[in-house]
């Protein structure tokens, strides 16, 4: 197979591009040059937000079985590139987001939800639902409905991860002592492995498949208990985990998410959109996940590879809470 990766120097592109090298897969990466690609592939350089940034891709003479996609700003650039390689890639491949549903979906929502409002394939950067609805109907309008594969995805965790959420609970629970913990314990949350995301993905590619997908863990897979003690265990187990109800969190002023990263407390809207997909026909389709022991511990090893600094997407904001707004609810929870 012959892969065409539009960015693949970063989390999830990287991830994609390792697994299809996995498979012996012949691999392109189209990139800005800002990091450098796995070794092995073949490098085209150019910046989609640039005049004549595609030129590269226009004048290469390369054909490829699938161009894959996780372009988050404006749905123009995906128009654009989809048009240019329309009749030289066999599939369109477009890593979206859950956030494509109408604010808030009910738990057990499916991929025939209703969707945001207001999308638009030839809209410039506007906010990031609808940037990434609009990247979906780029890649529809080009490559039709049954040669775009739509990959809905929720929570992303694992190596390479540049948004900072599992990381800096790594790095929070090394340092040791007692920390936040936010309940329940037994609180279900959704994420998908980075890798798995990746197999999950070559494997569509193989099978032919199109339409849109919610890709993430069954609902169950795990729990904040589960993923907070694995943290323990990997990092020396130093730390002490103070579990604390979500009403003394949120009455000190902590948000959720990103002051407290992977953390929604249960009941509220952002709970159901974030941990309430139904993800039954991407199971149908292959998706297999591994434990969260193992992308725990395998984010950890990688971490400290980096000497302990994860990278971060200077276009998100930084997640995690200061140690000292920590430190004061420790001291005054009851």
């Amino acid at each position: 197979m012959r892969l065409l990766m539009l960015g693949g120097t970063e989390f999830v592109g990287r991830a994609i591009v390792e697994a299809a090298l996995g498979r012996g897969w012949d691999v392109t990466v189209f990139h800005r040059g800002r990091h450098e690609p796995p070794a092995g592939v073949r490098s085209l350089l150019g910046d989609r937000t640039a005049m004549d940034g595609l030129a590269a891709l226009a004048e290469s003479d390369g054909e490829w079985d699938v161009v894959v996609d996780t372009w988050s700003g404006a749905p123009r650039a995906i128009r654009d590139t989809a048009r240019l390689l329309v009749d030289r890639g066999g599939r369109y491949v477009y890593v979206s987001s859950c956030s494509v549903y109408a604010w808030a979906p009910p738990a057990g929502y499916t991929e025939d939800a209703p969707l945001v409002e207001g999308a638009s394939a030839d809209a410039e950067r506007t906010e990031y639902a609808r940037d990434k609805l609009g990247g979906e109907l780029a890649a529809v309008s080009a490559f039709g409905a049954e040669r775009a594969l739509l990959v809905r995805c929720g929570l992303i965790l694992g190596p390479y991860e540049n948004i900072g959420r599992l990381p800096w609970w790594l790095t929070r629970i090394a340092r040791g002592g007692p920390v936040l913990a936010p309940g329940p314990r037994d609180l279900p949350v959704q994420y998908v492995d980075v890798r798995d995301l990746a197999e999950w993905v070559l494997g569509a590619v193989e099978r032919e498949l199109g339409g849109a997908y919610n890709l993430v863990a069954p609902r169950g897979h795990t729990t904040m208990g589960t993923l907070l003690d694995a943290c323990v265990r990997v990092t020396g187990g130093r730390a002490e985990l103070r579990w604390t109800e979500p009403e003394v969190i949120l009455g000190a002023g902590i948000q959720p998410w990103t002051q407290l990263p992977v953390w929604v407390p249960a009941g509220s809207d952002m709970y159901d959109a974030l941990y309430g997909a139904d993800v039954s026909r991407a199971v149908g389709a292959g998706l297999r996940c591994r434990t969260v022991s193992e992308t725990v511990s395998d984010t950890w090893g990688w971490l400290r590879g980096l000497g302990g600094v994860a990278p971060r997407r200077v276009d998100r904001p930084a997640v995690g809470l200061a140690p000292e707004a920590e430190a004061k609810l420790l001291r005054t929870r009851p």
